[in-house]
């Protein structure tokens, strides 16, 4: 399988680019958040690829980041979604939007993407629900749900708005257990 290419950029045609590898050109489809981030023509470029084959295509996808594509794999993964959603879901929203609006379950969010209606957004919203968190950077990484995750969906069944209980979760010690920080959370929230 081929899982990163390092090479000059020397055709861009939205969503598809080519890829001189020493002498070997690959044809990639890219969303668009890696695509505008693409150097000049004639520059070099590193992409993290994904590689599809079907009887009758080898389909090659390039990624800007690894989380990138990882996000592109999960998509993948839920029944009724091909390559061509999977790119349109990555190019329509940044990989924290698309984790805020799973996390969020904002399924008005993700009917804003071209090729996704009702339907398929709330197949998207339960497929996806954790299976990303949010980094401090801003990354998105594959896991099981996080502390602060869990702290901010036992606040939100409690009654609080996602806003407090967000809130609360970003003052705990990173340390902070669940029902030790659920504890501290009820505390800091009295108080406000």
């Amino acid at each position: 399988m081929i899982g990163r290419l390092t090479g000059i950029l020397i055709e861009k045609n939205p969503p598809q680019i080519l890829l001189d590898v020493q002498g070997v050109a690959y044809e990639l489809d890219v969303p668009m958040s890696t695509f505008y981030n693409l150097p000049v023509l004639h520059e070099k470029v590193v992409l993290h690829t994904h590689l599809i084959v079907r009887e009758d295509a080898h389909l090659l996808f390039g990624f800007g980041s690894p989380d990138e594509r990882v996000a592109f794999r999960q998509l993948l993964k839920i029944s009724g979604v091909g390559p061509k959603l999977a790119l349109s879901v990555l190019s329509g929203l940044s990989l924290t939007d698309l984790a805020d609006a799973v996390a969020r379950k904002e399924a008005g969010r993700l009917t804003k993407i071209p090729g996704v209606g009702k339907k398929t957004a709330e197949r998207l919203l339960l497929e996806l629900q954790g299976k990303f968190s949010v980094t401090v950077s801003g990354n998105i990484r594959s896991s099981a749900p996080a502390q602060g995750e869990d702290v901010v969906n036992a606040l939100l069944a409690l009654g609080y708005s996602a806003k407090e209980a967000e809130w609360a979760a970003k003052q705990l010690p990173a340390d902070a257990g669940v029902s030790d920080g659920i504890r501290q959370a009820l505390k800091l929230l009295s108080k406000s």
